[in-house]
């Protein structure tokens, strides 16, 4: 990554030097499960789960004040006609957030996490990505500062997830300049497009990328001029995280094209985080495999909102409440194996 003087560059440094796991945390955890009532690895990705969660919290495994965190934001790129929902939805949907009546309400409710939503400047959308940059290094930079401060009030594990109309259509053209292909591999239905929108959103995508493809080299760069103002929030809450020794758990398509900024900037840079599920946009499991993460949950859902993460959460606090809560072998007086 090229060091410019810009207010990308305390990021680059941040993305330089990320802290690493608490190995001591993750041999105790270890040398716990092995003393659970039940034969090693029987619960599976249960078990993984547990040791990631001490791993990168640097304490026994533990979910106790988890929340979903959701950034909204409008897209220039709406215009086109790329999405048979307009740009008004998004702050509807906020509004419907604020009142408890969407899905992630009900989600959340039931798992008993706790929610906040972000509503990032929806009435100023970005910049058309097919002419012109989404955001300025500044005003991305900001962003990602500010989606940083989604934890503040303190969290031990943050789902992440977002709300904007035309978002799909964004994250295809992320995935399209980190990874290459074309540009009907990462384009999907998002909110329903078809037909000549459909179209229309893989005719953008191309142009998009197209147009800015002397400055994908740079991961950031990629953000500010093809992403969008949740994009930029998620990947500095991401970020955050890692810095805080928070675990977080991605959520669709769009969440994952922020993680991928990161990802593709450090390649350590996600080892904090699960995927909670693949989502039924096409590209989604294409961008996941590139990540090289395996999703908790495969429910053919598509509807942001952080609502796959959400529903993850919930096996990751089964993980963390097996891990401590069950007996050991000689707590509980049952027999472990034998040494022959």
């Amino acid at each position: 990554m090229t060091v410019t003087g810009l207010p990308f560059d305390d990021f680059r440094a941040l993305l330089r030097d990320l802290p690493g796991p608490d190995s001591a945390a993750l041999v105790a955890a270890r040398a716990r499960d092995q003393q659970l009532t039940k034969p090693p690895g029987a619960l599976g990705r249960l078990e993984e789960i547990a040791m990631w969660l001490a791993a990168w919290t640097g304490r026994p495994p533990a979910v106790t004040r988890p929340l979903v965190a959701i950034f909204a934001g409008n897209h220039g790129v709406t215009k086109h006609g790329i999405t048979p929902f307009p740009s008004s939805v998004t702050r509807q949907m906020v509004d419907n957030f604020a009142a408890g009546g969407a899905a992630i309400n009900q989600i959340c409710a039931t798992y008993d996490l706790g929610l906040k939503i972000f509503d990032l400047a929806l009435d100023y959308p970005t910049g058309d990505i097919t002419c012109e940059a989404a955001l300025s290094e500044r005003d991305c930079a900001a962003t990602m500062a500010f989606g940083m401060e989604a934890i503040a009030g303190g969290t031990d594990l943050l789902c992440i997830g977002e709300m904007g109309i035309g978002n799909t259509t964004i994250a295809a053209a992320i995935n399209l300049a980190l990874y290459g292909g074309t540009a009907e591999e990462w384009v999907g239905p998002g909110t329903g497009s078809e037909g000549d929108v459909l179209q229309r959103k893989i005719n953008a995508v191309k142009t998009a990328v197209e147009f800015h493809k002397d400055h994908l080299d740079d991961p950031l760069e990629v953000l500010r001029r093809l992403g969008g103002r949740e994009i930029a929030a998620m990947a500095g809450a991401i970020l955050a995280c890692r810095m805080q020794k928070i675990p977080v758990l991605i959520d669709g398509y769009v969440a994952t094209s922020a993680a991928a900024i990161l990802k593709a900037a450090n390649p350590s840079a996600l080892d904090h985080c699960l995927i909670g599920h693949v989502s039924g946009e096409p590209g989604h499991l294409r961008a996941i495999e590139r990540l090289g993460k395996t999703p908790l949950l495969a429910l053919g859902m598509r509807l942001g909102e952080g609502t796959g993460a959400a529903l993850a959460a919930g096996i990751v606090k089964a993980a963390a409440a097996c891990h401590s809560g069950m007996a050991t072998f000689e707590s509980a007086g049952v027999s472990n194996k034998t040494d022959d």
